[in-house]
């Protein structure tokens, strides 16, 4: 019997039952079977290895592929523990997973010391081992034999694991003299592996729970060749200089307090000024695109988060509720805006020619995170989100959809986000416990994020499992400068909400009717989007978003009221303008204008003033000449203007 096989070209190719992907990369050349990591076959990842179904579509994942890099860092996390086994015998394995740039295995050491000082041994017995080319062994195994393999290695974070798994959907992986319980998939062998660096090490509670024990999470990265693990660290050293917490205390935007709360940042006055540019450049695309501005309340009762499904699916995630005096009276700090703004819809009657209706807020809300998992700005348990949600008739999702398709790529150009994927993230059609509604309404959600996307000629990739619990998205993954994937920007279709809270419209015909609720947020949260813009431009904002547009610097204090004046002019035509006048020498005033990273330096010295003119600096160019005051402001609206297009 012979096997059909579907190329991403859209050939076919026949071969016998039993062929695997790596025989299809032979037979189509030997140097493609020598740097061919990985298989996608329907749509998953499979080992090179494994038989192929009777029919299936196949895509041959080498180390360009986001495929392909998952396969090399899963097996470079079986080979560390392999390492770490070989090196500390009786150390208890939890999980090793690939992450975006490398993996990680969270390790129970018991009475063993393992610091960085170790890290150079485990490197060199990784290489060692990979060198003997040990092949990745795949194996299914009854639950049984997985039981007694484990209670007798003396496991018991696997024994967990095991315990979790339906009998038949368990797989075993095995490289040389290590045996790991995993799904794959796997390189073909070690060999592949050529480069080595352990990266850190962190606590981790086991399984994420702070009531488990803490285990030792080893960070770590592989890669085909010593020059691109060259090349990672490179990256990685210019990333630290851009950690947004480094440069948001340099430029003094945030800070945080024990005495506040964890995870709940204190924007400092330039920061409040950068998050005020951002929301008024929001308001001002939203007032053009049709949205009105809301306000709701920074709690609500817990009833309404029962209603929307929000307490049952993320009731876990949030802060516990507030007892009132009022006996069975609840309230919860608010973990999303949507189920406030469903009652604002639902305050009126409204006909079939109110819709649509675009209600935005910059709405607070609160999620309890855990210790482990709080992180600068990125992950905190307080933040802003440049919310939105638009009731619409059904003939009118499409078209609404594709609106806010163009606000958030507005957004990103003005931001200087080029590169992005669309991320289509639908349900996960093996789990549909996880979400609530009907199977028609994802159905006709889905189709609508799927053809809005297509019509707008989005480069997309789909993710099933990834969608929210009450509907499919549309998530930006974002490229920034050092080439890293971040999620900004998401836009959701909703027909459960409308219907959980009984929202209507009369139709044409007098008729009551559902609206589809479309949620967006093409910001994210201001505090995360902060956060990567600034790690994307490492703290020199675009012109017409940095909180301190121009400094003035006077050489000397008797022309201070010259410098006044300039700033003033500035300042009156809404450019952020500052005065230093410090009793500093000049040499001393750029340098520490140009460690804050302000775009323009006004220098005004004698000749300035006699002339009425200004010397232009522009941080990281140096000097660009001389203007006069009102030719300077022209300057930098003309400058202005070409960041900022309209929508």
């Amino acid at each position: 019997m012979n096997i059909e096989v579907i190329l991403p070209d859209g050939s076919q190719r026949h071969y016998p039952a039993g062929t695997t992907a790596l025989d299809v990369a032979k037979s189509i050349s030997e140097g493609l079977a020598r740097v061919v990591l990985a298989a996608e076959v329907n749509g998953q990842i499979w080992d090179l290895h494994r038989s192929l179904p009777e029919k299936c579509s196949l895509s041959l994942l080498k180390w360009d592929s986001d495929g392909g890099k998952y396969a090399f860092w899963h097996s470079s996390a079986h080979l560390l523990a392999e390492a770490l086994e070989a090196l500390y015998p009786g150390i208890k394995l939890g999980i090793g997973p690939p992450v975006e740039n490398g993996f990680y295995y969270d390790i129970d050491f018991g009475d063993y010391a393992f610091s960085s000082n170790d890290f150079e041994q485990v490197e060199a017995k990784m290489l060692e081992l990979a060198k003997q080319e040990n092949r990745f062994e795949r194996s299914e195994v009854s639950k049984a034999e997985a039981i007694r393999f484990f209670t007798e290695k003396g496991d018991p974070y696997k024994l967990e694991l095991i315990d979790g798994l339906e009998d038949g959907s368990i797989t075993f992986y095995k490289q040389g003299n290590f045996t790991d319980l995993c799904r794959g998939p796997h390189l073909p062998d070690t060999g592949k592996i050529k480069a080595v660096k352990l990266l850190n090490t962190a606590g981790a509670y086991w399984r994420g729970n702070e009531k488990n024990k803490q285990l030792t999470r080893i960070y770590a990265v592989t890669f085909p060749s010593s020059k691109e693990l060259k090349e990672h660290l490179e990256r990685l050293e210019e990333a630290k200089k851009r950690d947004h917490r480094k440069l948001g205390k340099e430029l003094e935007l945030f800070t945080f307090s024990e005495k506040v709360g964890m995870g709940l940042p204190l924007w400092l006055p330039k920061g409040a000024m950068l998050r005020e540019r951002l929301e008024n450049f929001m308001r001002k695309a939203q007032v053009r695109a049709g949205y009105e501005q809301v306000i709701t309340p920074h709690i609500g009762s817990k009833q309404l988060y029962v209603t929307s499904g929000h307490w049952e699916k993320y009731g876990q995630d949030s802060f516990r509720p507030i007892y009132t005096p009022h006996e069975g009276e609840e309230y919860l700090l608010k973990p999303m805006n949507c189920p406030h703004h469903c009652e604002i819809y639902k305050s009126k009657p409204r006909s079939y020619k109110d819709l649509p209706v675009r209600l935005a807020e910059f709405g607070t809300v609160y999620r309890y995170e855990q210790h482990g998992e709080l992180h600068g700005l990125t992950r905190v348990r307080g933040f802003t989100q440049d919310d939105a949600h638009l009731f619409c008739r059904p003939d009118q999702v499409k078209d609404e959809f594709k609106k806010v398709i163009d606000l958030v790529l507005y957004v990103f150009n003005a931001l200087g986000f080029s590169e992005y994927t669309a991320q289509i993230s639908l349900r996960d059609p093996l789990n549909k416990t996880k979400y609530i509604g009907t199977d028609e309404a994802w159905e006709k959600a889905e189709n609508a994020i799927i053809e809005a996307a297509q019509e707008k000629g989005l480069r997309t990739v789909t993710e099933l499992g990834e969608a929210a619990f009450y509907g499919p998205k549309l998530d930006f993954m974002v490229r920034d400068a050092l080439g890293r994937k971040w999620q900004l920007g998401t836009i959701q279709v909703d027909y459960n909400l409308p219907e959980r809270f009984e929202l209507e419209y009369t139709g044409s015909d007098n008729q009551k009717y559902r609206p589809v609720m479309i949620h967006r947020a093409p910001f994210g949260s201001m505090e995360r989007f902060v956060a990567v813009l600034l790690e994307h431009c490492g703290g020199k904002f675009p012109l017409w978003l940095s909180p301190e547009q121009v400094i003035v610097l006077p050489i000397s204090e008797k022309f201070k009221d010259y410098a006044e004046n300039v700033s003033q002019l500035l300042n009156y035509h809404d450019i952020r303008s500052f005065v230093d006048n410090r009793d500093e020498k000049i040499g001393r005033k750029i340098r520490d204008a140009e460690v804050q990273k302000t775009p323009y330096m006004l220098i005004i010295g004698e000749k300035e003033v006699s002339d009425s003119v200004v010397s232009v600096r522009k941080h990281g160019e140096g000097d660009i000449g001389v203007m006069s005051p009102e030719g300077m402001l022209e300057y930098l609206k003309l400058e202005i203007n070409r960041q900022i297009q309209p929508v």
